[in-house]
């Protein structure tokens, strides 16, 4: 399952409210709402003193929902690696998040597994 993969040039935070339903602006790239609160991502400030995360998105692998293994196919070579991840997936391809200080390791992770990785 060799994907083409490129990486967002954005910087990401990911963010928890536990009792919100949904985020006070407009800012966010992805919504998560589950029984313990409300997960976003969103592009990170340049200030922001928090854990930033950058983001390998399958867009030019774009796949139909009914294809299986295309996320597994990623992930797994990232999780051997010990490599953190967060996903959020789109109707054609996922966006999978790694920690920023990762980004060479799980680029040659992914490249090792076959991927092809363009900047």
């Amino acid at each position: 399952m060799s994907q083409r993969l490129n990486v967002v040039p954005s910087r990401f935070v990911i963010e928890h409210f536990p009792e919100a339903t949904f985020p006070e602006d407009d800012e966010w790239i992805a919504l998560v709402r589950a029984p313990e609160g409300l997960t976003v991502v969103r592009d990170a400030p340049p200030w922001v003193d928090a854990e930033k995360w950058v983001g390998f998105y399958g867009g030019a692998s774009a796949h139909g929902l009914d294809v299986p293994g295309m996320l597994a196919a990623l992930i797994g070579p990232l999780a051997e690696a010990k490599i953190s991840v967060f996903v959020a997936s789109t109707y054609h391809a996922d966006l999978v998040l790694v920690p920023e200080g990762k980004l060479e390791a799980a680029t040659a992770v992914l490249e090792a597994a076959g991927h092809r990785v363009s900047a």
